[in-house]
């Protein structure tokens, strides 16, 4: 794909979202990296569902390694695979209290040295954090690049390498995250929503989704999209659960319970 077409994609994208921002909930660069951790093999909404009840609880490093493996598991069960990912958690917790004095390091290598983190994970805490120019490259993006052209590849990295060399600098910045939510949205794995898509005569896609096909499509643009209310459902029934086990909510094995202002000046920290 020829620069001029590259520029344009861009510049449509940003004109329908001038600041876009990543879908996971978070206050502190600590909370991000544990949720983008979390969302691996899942969605943004499971993971919100889960951080949603956790974080009142534990948003810090050295309040998730109090609650231990076993008090955070009922916390992130709507994430799935969430017996590793609990190991991989408070592993993480362990190393940024020991090795990094309780914050978020702003190095690739350190933060790609933690469980449960890689190359995806670092990307997006260097560029929504600490304001790199890095690119992401997850299911999305892979195949939005792939698809419209803009940077073909058969992996992750070269993908990244790729979009790297191609986006201009001005978009860097969001590339990410216009992307992302592009392949969330619109350009869907099954029958992505081409009629409703705005870079649709911009993209190499071929054969597109023509209109009479549309409602089929389960692209969130052409079907509405959904709450996600399961989800919250059951973290709120795995704290409650968790609760029950510790004999208070909030109170993490061998510790005490925590006042609604005491998890408040946590959180605020």
């Amino acid at each position: 794909m020829n620069p001029a077409r590259i520029r344009a994609i861009y510049r449509r994208l940003q004109q329908a979202n001038p600041d876009p921002k990543t879908e996971l909930n978070y206050s502190t660069p600590f909370e991000l990296l544990v949720a983008v951790m979390l969302s691996a093999h899942t969605t943004d909404k499971s993971v919100n569902a889960a951080t949603q009840v956790l974080y009142p609880v534990a948003n810090t490093p050295q309040a998730i390694l109090a609650l231990g493996e076993d008090g955070v598991k009922p916390y992130i069960k709507p994430v799935g695979m969430y017996n590793q990912k609990a190991k991989n958690l408070i592993e993480l917790c362990r190393r940024i209290v020991e090795r990094h004095g309780g914050e978020v390091p702003n190095d690739r290598e350190a933060l790609e040295s933690l469980p449960g983190v890689g190359r995806k994970t670092a990307n997006v805490i260097l560029n929504i954090v600490f304001g790199h120019t890095t690119i992401a490259v997850d299911t999305h993006i892979f195949r939005v690049a792939n698809r419209t052209g803009i940077a073909p590849g058969k992996n992750p990295l070269v993908v990244e390498e790729e979009l790297n060399a191609v986006t201009p600098d001005e978009f860097k910045h969001n590339a990410h995250h216009w992307l992302l939510l592009h392949g969330r949205y619109v350009c869907i794995a099954r029958l992505p929503a081409c009629p409703k898509c705005i870079i649709r005569d911009l993209c190499e896609y071929e054969p597109k989704t023509p209109p009479k096909d549309l409602p089929k499509s389960e692209a969130p643009v052409a079907r509405g999209v959904r709450t996600g209310q399961s989800a919250i459902a059951l973290a709120k029934a795995g704290a409650k659960r968790a609760a029950g086990r510790t004999g208070a909510a909030g109170k993490p094995p061998g510790g005490k319970a925590k006042s609604t202002k005491a998890a408040a000046r946590t959180r605020a920290r």
